[in-house]
């Protein structure tokens, strides 16, 4: 399996994350919602990168950074919703 190295662009009302695979970009963005929330708002992985858990990769940095940072996760965009409920051990971030 092909390593997938997540980087994070963080701004002040938002930011992404990105991982670039075999030289495609995926992304899932994500807005602030105050000092103690993110909601993710959009996870977009390329045809080309189907299959490799770029995407569940993406939603799992998110989850670790949230923990890391005391931050809950609001999850509109429907791929991180869906990864978040099949993974019981990541409920705690929701908000």
């Amino acid at each position: 399996m092909t390593e997938i190295k997540i980087t994070r662009e963080d701004g002040k009302s938002g930011g992404r994350y990105v991982a670039v695979v075999n030289g495609h970009e995926a992304e899932m963005t994500y807005s602030r919602a105050g000092t103690e929330r993110i909601i993710i708002d959009h996870t977009g992985v390329p045809r080309e990168l189907g299959g490799l858990g770029v995407g569940v990769a993406l939603v799992k940095q998110a989850v670790e950074d949230a923990r890391r940072d005391g931050i809950k996760i609001i999850p509109l965009c429907p791929f991180a919703k869906a990864q978040i409920q099949k993974h019981p051990e990541w409920q705690d971030i929701l908000a």
